[in-house]
């Protein structure tokens, strides 16, 4: 057996089922539940009908580097979004489709980890719980950087010494960050990239947020866009991993690419054509749709961005820079109490920041907050804003 097992924690939403375990509600009021990330909207017509359209397709093997349209319509995709010259992304060589970032992000350290003794994959701290089951599992240890409100919960590169760096052989990144909703600037994706280049590991950036955003004006950076911005073209060290799940309100089509690094995608297509996690062909027809149109995915920002709104209106907080999470302190400081008090006197799950991070020098980052997910319908959400404030005040 894997001794990674021996270190994996309990998801997050298991032990939630645990913290509500025999609480119960009396009042009765509705059940909303805020606790996972996943969008209610319905799905795009054009993405549905593209599916629709190509189910013979389910008469084939499909191969592992996806069609050479889809490959097309992502880095088409990549270029427009992060204002890359045309022809900065190589479809053929520099991108792959992948079975969501749930998978792929796992699978990525499987891949590149080499196991030897001391072995380290950064994260930040708190975070999406694939990244440290994937290192685990990969035979790494985790090194957790802590995002801690003194610094805007921004994660604190600086406070890792050079030597721990020395030993990491891959940093996870999630901008906007889940569940925190900051978003690294692109003068800190490029001192991290200078970083991965001195101590010679490999950047993963979870990007599956990055097309929720409070001003159409100002998209959240992409690490492609700063690695063109350092002059490295070939997009040394740097994998950027991006979903259709988020963007285009479609998490069951498990439909995603890894992009970047052209050295370090020949090696992960390798590991995936062992691993049989090809894309299938309807939902790669699917996919090319929803890449090609951006009206649906604006449409879906504005319905996250009038939820955001309204919860800086009723709970009189600032907005997060991306995604569509709140990151709320709780009163007294105990976000499991509180998170079962939300239960059973309003009927809200939500989920516990302590459970989205781990203890380091005797501090859990996640401690005394509740991550609060804005995918219920408006009306719901506007609900579920009215109840929130009033447990805050009570």
């Amino acid at each position: 057996m894997n001794p990674g097992f021996s270190q994996l924690q309990p998801y997050p939403f298991e032990r939630l089922r645990g913290l509500l375990a025999g609480a119960h509600h009396a009042a009765g009021l509705p059940l909303i539940d805020l606790s996972i990330g996943e969008p209610r909207q319905p799905v795009p017509a054009l993405i549905r009908d593209a599916l629709v359209g190509q189910l013979d397709g389910l008469g084939r093997y499909p191969n592992t580097p996806g069609s050479d349209l889809l490959r097309s319509a992502i880095a088409d995709w990549l270029q427009r979004r992060q204002d890359l010259p045309t022809g900065a992304v190589d479809p053929a060589r520099q991108v792959l489709p992948v079975s969501g970032t749930r998978e792929a992000l796992f699978a990525i350290a499987q891949c590149l980890v080499d196991r030897q003794p001391g072995a380290r994959v950064a994260m930040p701290n708190p975070f999406y719980q694939i990244y440290e089951g994937a290192a685990l599992l990969a035979g790494a240890q985790p090194l957790y950087v802590p995002c801690l409100a003194v610094r805007g919960y921004q994660p604190d590169f600086d406070a890792v010494p050079a030597a721990a760096w020395r030993d990491v052989q891959l940093l996870y990144v999630c901008s906007p960050h889940n569940p925190t909703g900051r978003v690294l600037t692109l003068d800190q994706l490029k001192t991290l990239i200078e970083l991965a280049l001195r101590h010679d590991f490999v950047i993963a950036s979870d990007e599956c947020y990055s097309e929720i955003y409070p001003d159409d004006a100002a998209p959240p950076p992409g690490l492609l866009a700063a690695c063109l911005a350092l002059g490295l073209d070939d997009f040394d060290h740097c994998l950027v991993f991006q979903s259709l799940s988020k963007r285009s309100s479609v998490p069951g089509l498990r439909s995603g690419f890894v992009a970047g690094d052209a050295r370090l995608i020949e090696r992960f297509l390798l590991y995936r054509t062992y691993h049989g996690c090809a894309v299938p062909e309807h939902v790669q027809a699917a996919s090319v749709a929803a890449w090609q149109d951006e009206a649906h995915v604006s449409d879906s920002r504005a319905g996250y961005r009038r939820k955001l709104v309204q919860a800086q209106q009723v709970l009189g907080m600032s907005a997060p820079q991306g995604g569509f999470c709140l990151w709320l302190p709780v009163p007294g400081g105990d976000d499991l109490a509180f998170t079962r008090r939300l239960f059973v006197d309003w009927h809200l799950r939500v989920l516990p920041g302590s459970y989205l991070a781990r203890e380091q020098d005797g501090i859990n980052p996640g401690a005394g907050h509740l991550r609060v997910a804005l995918v219920a319908a408006e009306s719901e959400c506007a609900e579920a804003l009215q109840r929130l404030s009033r447990a805050l005040s009570a």
